[in-house]
């Protein structure tokens, strides 16, 4: 076989995957199963020290001390060659950079770096907002700059895997926007994501699933939407203006009836918005992982 794999419905497939790091007592990853999907952005979330950055590790291939099967773009992961950093794009939180060169010379010398096709570096600067910084020296750059050149430097070889971890960390609302808008681009071309963050409204808009993982282990899988919904209240959650005080107040399905409260108040007219009581992934995140962001 060649070292281009045909096309496979589980892009990423991970079963029994155990690491225990030399001198440690326990597992830092203990029993996991996992597979995502062609095309899925897939989100790893769990606190610090859970776990992630190991698994990253053994799925980019920096880390081959592992027990278990671990399968990548249709086939194990220890018989791919070097041609495998042909098939990925990594974007991580601590970027590699050349500091005295500027934002199109570094991504001209990684380019540079590729066997295969690239996309033009001035093109990825401009998707990623940093056209008019392009002729700047990297040692002049913020954080979020940086972390956008690396997204930017992790698209140059089209990868069919893409591997971020925090994309919009030191992003303004607006530049966090659109980075989400360049991962689900290319998700909606093919390109898988394995998404790892702390960004719980990233993750919400941008993961078509998610995974909690806690001391090694992967405790609950699910889209974001059906997370919310099973650690949620049923309700109702209205806020109403009487005597020029706006109020907010819950009610419960038990609450709903033509009788109740809730019903006079629409009648009134005093209601100015009415929308149903979810769990936001923040509280989620709380009650699976134990931890409080």
């Amino acid at each position: 076989m060649g070292d281009n794999a045909g096309a496979v419905h589980d892009v990423i497939s991970v079963s029994g995957l155990n690491v225990r790091y030399r001198g440690a007592h326990q597992n830092a990853v203990q029993d996991m199963d996992f597979t995502v999907g062609a095309g899925e952005i897939f989100g790893f979330l769990g606190p610090s020290g859970a776990g992630k950055s190991t698994v990253q590790r053994v799925l980019t291939g920096l880390l081959h001390g592992y027990q278990g099967h671990v399968s990548v773009l249709g086939r194990p992961l220890h018989e791919w060659s070097r041609n495998y950093y042909e098939q990925i794009g990594v974007g991580f939180e601590l970027p590699a950079e050349f500091t005295r060169l500027t934002a199109r010379e570094n991504l001209q010398v990684f380019s540079s770096l590729h066997r295969g096709p690239v996309v033009d570096p001035v093109e990825l600067l401009d998707r990623v907002d940093l056209h008019d910084a392009a002729d700047q020296r990297l040692s002049t750059f913020s954080k979020g700059m940086r972390m956008r050149l690396s997204l930017a430097r992790a698209l140059l070889n089209r990868p069919r895997l893409l591997f971020l971890d925090e994309p919009t960390t030191g992003q303004d609302p607006l530049r966090a926007a659109r980075l989400r808008e360049v991962v689900r681009a290319e998700a909606d071309r093919g390109t898988t994501v394995f998404l790892t963050t702390h960004d719980m409204h990233t993750a919400e808009q941008l993961c078509d699933r998610l995974a909690f993982v806690v001391d090694g282990r992967i405790t609950a899988v699910d889209t974001p939407y059906h997370f919310r919904v099973r650690h949620g209240r049923p309700g109702v959650v209205a806020e109403y203006s009487i005597e020029g005080r706006t109020h907010k107040r819950t009610f419960d399905l038990t609450d709903l009836g033509t009788d109740g409260e809730l019903a006079h108040l629409v009648a009134s007219g005093a209601v100015t918005t009415l929308h149903t009581r979810e769990a936001t992934l923040d509280d989620v995140f709380a009650a699976i992982t134990r931890v409080r962001l």
